[in-house]
């Protein structure tokens, strides 16, 4: 068996590469020809299958050759991920997956559609009992579709389950989940799989792949041990940081527009308003709307209140406010500016608005997104300076305790009460009229008498006092522009000089590695802040969009540089550049970090264990890819640099067990997610698809007996550079370029 040994390696190391490259591939052609081309030509494709299957009899055979299973935590680490395999190609089998639409006036349906079009038959009858939609309080944002379905038997018994949002309903294997429902709210939609055996083997697959992860770190004589004890870990490193005392100079222009005082203008913001499908303050949506507009949540020295109701009260002198940001070349060029921000006078000229044509289609311009963008932000001052986007106005009505809220430009229902009538339409009047007189106590007063009429409308479905006050104390935390320069810059220079001291071989420890500390400890308390108070106020972990999964990689980075900086000195500098650059990226989503109601379908606990898992996973394997940066600089200034480069390539080994089994472990539990949600655990979603890709490329790395050249500091530091662009496709490739259902680039 010894002669195939080496053929075996070749075989199940270079079908990985080929599945790999086949992966890549197809999530290119998805982008250029669908979801349904790629899943019909490739991965639903014999050969692709027939791939799979030969990758990973091969590698069981290569195991067992190699007598791996004598270290039986190692071969059962391997042979669940054939079992994880073994479990999908069961499922693709004989496994049935497919539809099933239902109303409640209609009689009871023994069949349900298969996803080629085709119909199946159930061994009972079905029908349903009830659906209804379940509503955060005091909003109309789903929280959950519930659907009460009856099942009736061969023997004609009765059987009632309820299927909601990541609640199934399994009756003799055949699992329903909900899907989708009917406008009129009287029919639902169920999504249908019957695979008894494919997910059994899968999540025993899962099971042991997680047992054997968390068994082998504590496993004697394992490579991850022995890399702990390595001899050259203890020699002492370098460690001496410059500090930079950096001063952020607050520009405010002399002169400009009118607006209200700052105080006025804050008790406007602390108004409730309907804002995004749930209530908050007023002040929530002032700085969305001047960040939406401005790029950054103040403008020239004025509070985001002040911002608001200067478009509010004084359009007139607002409207040739040079404010609103316009990116695009193209579209300053049809607005005819030479600047990047524009008057709101600039839209129009004698013609009409300049961006009509653009806007139908039937113009050459090429950046769509631009004119999108420049369009958006004219509705949102029309919305603001009109009133309609300020429900601030709520209504109960007593025959159904349902609370409506209305703006100043919504139609009032018929059957309110005169009085109540009254109030809405002139209470904001007679604030203008008193804002117009510069008359700030009364003025003060009328705000007072229209938050009490909130207070008393709205009720018990209003915030409490404590999450509306953490709202707004969130909203005056917006220092993730200047931290995250701030954190680029101490990290580049202590890179910098971390890398000279490496080089002329010196080792000191300086007061200024204290002072780092003591800084990044407070940058992790702020971190830390926001964070809870995002939390707080939406309900739910803050993992939903990419603003908040950077915000949470860059926590995770300060939090992964205490604990690696013991042995790993570079993880200080390390540490400071990835909680900048990933603030930095999070600034990309800041024009729209609106905080909203979490949709049902991501109202699971699997879902936040998956992204939680995933981002402490990508965040390590940055700390890899910097350190490669570091050896690859060392490696051509000083040849002399060797036990250094060694060094950090152990470290860099240490670091990528627990990264890439979390990456796995989070990979997994997402599809877990997934299949109690949807009822499938694996789509081919490009971001599933580029996560996998992830992890086989770095797992060649754990390889290094089959792969000798990972045995190679240099060639295991610039592969740890390379392999790092699969994490940026995975995220921002993924979620900017390739699209999926996984995308954050609407949120």
């Amino acid at each position: 068996m010894a002669t195939y040994k080496l053929p075996l390696k070749y075989l199940s190391f270079g079908l990985t590469s080929i599945l790999v490259c086949t992966l890549i591939t197809a999530t290119i052609l998805e982008k250029v020809y669908g979801s349904t081309f790629v899943t019909q030509q490739i991965y639903g494709s014999p050969l692709f299958i027939f791939l799979w299957g030969i990758a990973a009899i091969a590698s069981l055979i290569y195991l067992l050759i190699r007598k791996i299973q004598k270290q039986f935590i190692t071969f059962c680490l391997h042979l669940s991920f054939i079992l994880i395999l073994a479990g999908a190609l069961t499922t693709h089998l004989f496994g049935i997956q497919g539809a099933i639409h239902l109303r409640q006036d209609m009689a009871p349906s023994t069949t349900f559609t298969l996803l080629d079009g085709k119909t199946a038959n159930f061994p009972f009858q079905i029908s349903l009992k009830e659906f209804r939609l379940e509503y955060y309080p005091g909003t109309f944002a789903p929280m959950d579709f519930v659907s009460t379905i009856l099942i009736k038997d061969e023997n004609m018994e009765s059987h009632e389950g309820e299927v909601s949002m990541n609640h199934i309903y399994s009756y003799h294997n055949y699992r329903f989940y909900q899907s989708k429902y009917d406008e009129d709210g009287n029919g639902t939609t169920l999504s249908v799989s019957h695979d008894p055996y494919g997910i059994a083997i899968t999540y025993i697959g899962y099971a042991l792949l997680l047992c054997c992860m968390i068994t082998f770190f504590f496993k004697k004589n394992s490579n991850f041990r022995k890399l702990l004890h390595h001899p050259l870990l203890y020699k002492t490193a370098a460690i001496s940081i410059l500090f930079l005392y950096g001063s952020i100079n607050t520009l405010q222009a002399a002169d400009c527009p009118e607006t209200l005082p700052k105080q006025i203008a804050r008790q406007f913001g602390d108004l409730y308003i309907y804002y995004n499908d749930r209530i908050c303050p007023l002040q929530t949506l002032a700085k969305d709307f001047t960040i939406k507009l401005y790029g950054k949540s103040s403008y020239k020295g004025l509070s985001p209140e002040q911002v608001l109701t200067g478009w509010f009260f004084y359009y007139d002198d607002w409207k040739r406010e040079p404010m609103i940001r316009i990116k695009s070349k193209e579209v300053q060029a049809l607005l005819e500016i030479n600047q990047e921000y524009a008057c709101l006078t600039d839209f129009v000229d004698i013609n009409g608005y300049k961006l009509e044509v653009a806007m139908q289609g039937n113009s050459k311009i090429k950046d769509r997104a631009g004119i999108e963008s420049a369009n958006e932000k004219f509705n949102l001052i029309s919305m603001i300076s009109t009133g309609s986007l300020l429900k601030i106005y709520p209504y109960r009505k007593v025959e159904n305790q349902q609370t409506t809220w209305y703006s100043l430009a919504d139609k009032l229902p018929q059957d309110m009460p005169d009085g109540q009538w009254a109030f809405i339409r002139n209470s904001m009047s007679y604030v203008a009229e008193k804002v117009a007189g510069k008359n700030n106590a009364e003025t003060a007063t009328l705000l007072e008498k229209i938050k009490k009429y909130q207070q008393k409308e709205a009720g018990t479905e209003l915030p409490t006092d404590t999450r509306f006050i953490t709202e707004k104390i969130y909203n005056n935390m917006s220092y993730n522009r200047p931290l995250a320069m701030f954190c680029i810059t101490i990290g580049l220079l202590a890179f910098i000089f971390y890398c000279q001291q490496m080089i002329t071989q010196q080792n000191k420890r300086s007061h200024w590695h204290l002072l780092l500390n003591i800084i990044l400890v407070v940058i992790f308390i702020y971190l830390s802040a926001i964070i809870a108070f995002r939390g707080y106020i939406s309900n739910h972990l803050p993992l939903s969009n990419g603003f908040e999964t950077m915000q949470f990689m860059a926590w995770c980075s300060v939090l992964l540089t205490f604990l690696l900086q013991r042995k790993f000195s570079m993880a200080l500098p390390f540490g400071f550049l990835l909680c900048g650059l990933t603030l930095l990226v999070s600034m990309l989503s800041e024009a729209n970090p609106q905080i909203t109601q979490l949709m049902p379908v991501l109202a699971s606990p699997l879902l936040s264990i998956h992204v939680v898992v995933i981002m402490i996973a990508y965040s390590l394997l940055a700390f890899i890819m910097l350190n490669g940066v570091t050896a690859v600089i060392l490696h051509y200034s000083n040849k002399e640099c060797i036990p250094q480069i060694e060094r950090l390539q152990i470290i860099s080994r240490i670091i990528l067990y627990p990264a890439i089994f979390l990456l796995t472990i989070g990979i997994f539990v997402g599809a877990i997610w997934a299949n109690v949600s949807w009822g499938r655990y694996w789509g081919w979603d490009p971001k599933e698809v580029w996560a996998l890709i992830t992890m086989l490329v770095y797992a060649l790395a754990l390889h290094p007996s089959s792969l000798p050249p990972f045995r190679k500091p240099m060639f295991f530091h610039i592969f740890s550079i390379v392999a790092f662009l699969t994490v940026l496709v995975t995220y921002f490739g993924v979620n900017y370029i390739l699209g999926g259902i996984h995308s954050y680039a609407n949120s």
